[in-house]
């Protein structure tokens, strides 16, 4: 599920020659994870599936299975109870 304003980044400036060189990272968004409004994900992160990404947040590294998320850069807030997830 993905809200208003979500941003996916998959190219950035390199930091030593900012004009002309880009990277490239591919993002990954696994089974039923759930991204808040106006959130951000940065190149070569992987969100883990069932995860939550909270509003306004700026994933820079990967967000294992079932972790809520959030913050600037976001960071684990808590774990969901696999047990307790309904498809």
């Amino acid at each position: 599920m993905a809200a208003p304003g979500l941003r996916i980044a998959t190219i950035n400036h390199d930091m030593y020659d900012r004009h002309t060189t880009y990277t490239y990272g591919k993002v990954l968004v696994k089974k039923n994870a759930w991204l808040g409004m106006g959130c951000t994900i940065c190149p070569g992160v992987t969100i883990g599936k069932y995860a939550v990404v909270a509003a306004g947040a700026v994933v820079t590294k990967d967000v294992p299975d079932y972790a809520v998320v959030g913050g600037v850069p976001a960071k684990v807030i808590k774990m969901l109870d696999p047990d307790q997830m309904k498809d």
